[in-house]
């Protein structure tokens, strides 16, 4: 029997698929690059050798897909059809989907509310028709100022009761979060008006080499996240993997996205952290990040770690029980 999969971390703007993009692109009048399909499809998909790092991979959001998403229209077909795609094709069954909607509304030329009804609308009528549980993160973005992200936040809240059940915060990490007090002292505002509106909180750290476990741990301390996307870093740090423990903070690990990335060097390492976390008691999930753009799905992620011996079939099963014990969404 199939199992019911949860996919906690997957990220709107590279989980469309290229035929639907495509369509979108025309349908609004998008000037691309390139003239043939198949080029575009190149041009937005992901793989080892051709992305480098996390900067080359944000890239390909940034120029391209998260544009042709930015349209209410856009959006609604977007969330519609990544949730329909995910049941159809892995039998996700309750996924939590992310996106900044201020990167859909063109530099403020579409109004905000727009655009996240949009999605409610598209996610909507996903669950209606395939029976999915579904919600919406809202992420902040580590480039954008303090005023913006306020905006975001106070988005969310508007929309706690439409299945809006959480904030993010995501972008590069230039500097580890402890080594910025007046960034941390902002991003601690808003985290905690986002839990005192009953918002649940989740962080983009520990992803990359050059953070380490120190980003984690400040992190953990000062934005108090019940989740934290990726936080690979933290299996090199055993005060860190402490921390996670006592807190019962949950990592959102994303394999093929971490092999693109180069977060990690390939499987050996994958495999060290995985099994790291699960000896120190450290509970994580499996999850996406991103479909199309990394040619994956939740059944990819599961067999990837199953047949390279990442993890036990009876792990597995356990990182999919923690996933739907720490979903935002309400039971």
């Amino acid at each position: 029997m199939a199992r019911d999969l949860i996919d906690l971390h997957i990220h709107v703007g590279s989980s469309v698929a290229p035929h639907v993009l495509w369509s979108l692109a025309h349908q609004q009048g998008f000037k691309l690059p390139v003239k043939d399909y198949f080029e575009f499809v190149e041009l937005i998909t992901s793989r080892p050798g051709k992305v480098g790092s996390l900067e080359d991979y944000l890239k390909i959001l940034h120029t391209y897909t998260e544009k042709i998403q930015s349209s209410p229209m856009a959006v609604e077909r977007s969330v519609y059809e990544i949730i329909g795609k995910e049941y159809r094709g892995s039998r996700v069954s309750q996924i939590e989907l992310r996106f900044n909607p201020m990167k859909r509304n063109l530099n403020s030329e579409l109004d905000l509310d727009h655009i996240i009804h949009a999605a409610l609308r598209g996610m909507d009528r996903a669950m209606l028709e395939y029976g999915v549980k579904a919600g919406l993160i809202f992420c902040l973005a580590r480039e954008f100022d303090h005023r913006l992200n306020s905006i975001i936040v106070d988005k969310a809240i508007k929309y706690r009761s439409r299945g809006v059940y959480g904030i993010d915060l995501a972008g590069t990490e230039t500097h580890a979060l402890e080594l910025e007090p007046t960034v941390v002292a902002q991003y601690e505002d808003l985290f905690a008006r986002a839990r005192k509106a009953g918002l649940k909180c989740t962080v983009h750290t520990g992803e990359t080499k050059g953070t380490g476990a120190e980003g984690v741990m400040a992190v953990v301390e000062k934005l108090k996240p019940h989740r934290i996307g990726h936080g690979i870093r933290a299996a090199y740090d055993e005060s860190a993997m402490k921390l996670l423990r006592e807190r019962d903070v949950v990592l959102e690990l994303c394999p093929t996205s971490n092999i693109h990335t180069r977060a990690v060097e390939g499987l050996d390492e994958l495999k060290h952290i995985m099994r790291t976390f699960w000896d120190r008691g450290v509970k994580f999930t499996l999850n996406t990040d991103g479909t199309y753009l990394l040619e994956t799905d939740m059944l990819r992620e599961v067999e990837l770690v199953e047949k390279n011996g990442l993890l036990s079939t009876e792990q597995v099963d356990q990182t999919l029980a923690w996933a739907r014990q720490y979903s935002f969404i309400p039971t």
